[in-house]
């Protein structure tokens, strides 16, 4: 499986699902189960990075004195 560039999150999720679908049936042999567990490593990595940069860009509006400030959401 050939991991995308610019996958959709929803893709890549439903893609894990579908991952996790076949490693759970027990139908697969040892070498595809490998394959399809490392494809699936690869794709949390790109969802987590991919959770990770929304976050950054996620911000909040703040009505301040008729004014909408805008500022960076931090978690702390």
């Amino acid at each position: 499986m050939e991991m995308e560039k610019e996958i959709k999150f929803e893709e890549a999720i439903n893609k894990l699902e579908q991952i996790a679908t076949e490693l759970e049936s027990g139908k697969l042999d040892l070498d595809d189960s490998v394959k399809k567990f490392e494809d699936g490593m690869k794709l949390s990595k790109q969802c987590s990075k991919m959770l990770e940069d929304a976050e950054k860009k996620i911000t909040i509006l703040i009505q301040n004195q008729d004014e909408i400030e805008e500022e960076n959401f931090e978690q702390n």
